[in-house]
């Protein structure tokens, strides 16, 4: 790995930032295609939008380009390993989709145990931004179980989990008044 102090200044900043980790998927052919995605926002409105950076050369942005959807799930703590696969930085036996149980979407499969995901369609036309492409994505279908007990988080090159502190740090919601989140 290289030296944070070689790093480049812009690598070393988005590495600080605590991002969600999801799992892209979509099929063309008959075939599914994924990847594991961090560089990624959702817009809320009506319609609500996903935006996200991908890598060109993965079997996902061939796939999503070709089928012009995708299905975006959010992993939680338990997908590590999987995780790792999609990022194609672990061996995965069969390839990645061998892993796991999968459901058949209009948009790609989904993972079976999925407790977040939306399926989406692609608008616009892909740009470049940084190293990847920016792709678009309106939502199309949302599925949301009770809140991720562990979400799966990358921060500084490794995953992380949400951990709620005894006696954490409460912020009040905007406008003040009760309730709060801990921090």
């Amino acid at each position: 790995m290289t030296p944070e102090s070689d790093r480049s200044p812009i690598r070393r900043f988005r590495g600080r930032l605590a991002s969600p980790v999801s799992l892209w998927t979509a099929q063309h052919d008959g075939r599914p295609a994924g990847l594991t995605v961090s560089s990624m926002l959702v817009a809320d409105g009506d319609p609500g939008y996903i935006v996200g950076v991908l890598d060109p050369l993965s079997d996902l942005w061939d796939a999503l380009i070709a089928s012009g959807a995708a299905a975006v799930a959010l992993l939680d703590w338990s997908d590590y390993r999987l995780a790792d696969q999609f990022g194609y930085v672990a061996p995965a036996p069969g390839g990645p989709f061998a892993s796991a149980r999968w459901r058949e979407t209009e948009w790609g499969p989904v993972l079976q145990h999925a407790t977040a995901w939306a399926g989406a369609r692609l608008v616009g036309s892909p740009a470049e931004l940084g190293w990847g492409k920016q792709v678009t994505l309106v939502v199309e279908h949302i599925e949301v179980a009770p809140d991720l007990d562990q979400p799966l988080i990358h921060r500084r090159g490794r995953y992380r989990r949400l951990a709620e502190q005894a006696g954490g740090a409460t912020v009040p919601p905007a406008g003040g008044g009760g309730g709060g989140a801990t921090i």
